[in-house]
C-alpha cells in the first residue's frame, strides 16, 4: 500500500509539474498577446480616448496575470510542502489520508488557474478583436470625412460660381 501510495503521489507531482509548465506557457502566450496588442495600438493614430481604453484593458490583463503567478508560485510552495511531508508520511497512513485531500485540493485549485487563464486567453482575444473593430470604425469615419470634405468642396465652388455669375 505504501508503494502504491508513494507512486500515486509521484504521479500528482508530476502531473501538477506538467499543469505549472502549461500555465506558464498560457501566461507567457498571455503576456505575448497583451504585447501585441500594445504595439498594435502604438502602431495606429487611434483616439486618445481609444489608446486609454486599450491601455486599461492591457494592465487589467496584466493585474490577472500577475495574480495567477502568485498564486501559482503558492501553489509551487505547496507541492514542496507536500514532498517534504511525504517524505516524512510513511510511518503514518493517516497523514498520507490528509496528503491525498490536501492533493486533491490542489488539483482543484489547479484546474481553477487553467479555468482563468483560458478565461484570460479569450479576454485578450476579445481585446484584439475589439481593437480591430476600433481601427475599422476610424478608417470607416476617415473615409465618411473626405467624402464630407469633398462634397463640401464641391458645395463651395457651386456657390462661387452661381455668386460669380450673378
Amino acid at each position: 500500500d505504501r508503494d502504491t501510495d508513494k507512486k500515486r503521489i509521484e504521479e500528482l507531482l508530476e502531473e501538477n509539474m506538467v499543469l505549472e509548465i502549461a500555465q506558464k506557457q498560457s501566461m507567457n502566450e498571455s503576456a505575448h498577446l497583451g504585447w501585441e496588442l500594445e504595439q498594435l495600438s502604438k502602431s495606429t493614430d487611434l483616439a486618445d480616448s481609444e489608446k486609454s481604453f486599450v491601455f486599461e484593458l492591457n494592465e487589467c490583463a496584466s493585474s490577472r496575470i500577475l495574480k495567477l503567478e502568485k498564486d501559482n508560485q503558492s501553489l509551487q510552495n505547496t507541492i514542496q510542502e507536500l514532498r517534504d511531508a511525504s517524505l516524512t508520511s510513511r510511518e503514518s497512513s493517516l497523514k498520507f489520508v490528509e496528503l491525498e485531500k490536501e492533493n486533491q485540493q490542489l488539483s482543484k485549485k489547479i484546474e481553477k488557474l487553467q479555468n482563468q487563464i483560458e478565461k484570460e486567453k479569450q479576454s485578450n482575444q476579445d481585446l484584439e478583436t475589439l481593437s480591430e473593430e476600433l481601427i475599422k470604425d476610424k478608417e470607416q469615419l476617415q473615409v465618411v470625412m473626405e467624402t464630407q470634405k469633398a462634397d463640401t468642396d464641391r458645395q463651395i465652388k457651386d456657390l462661387k460660381q452661381e455668386n460669380d455669375h450673378l
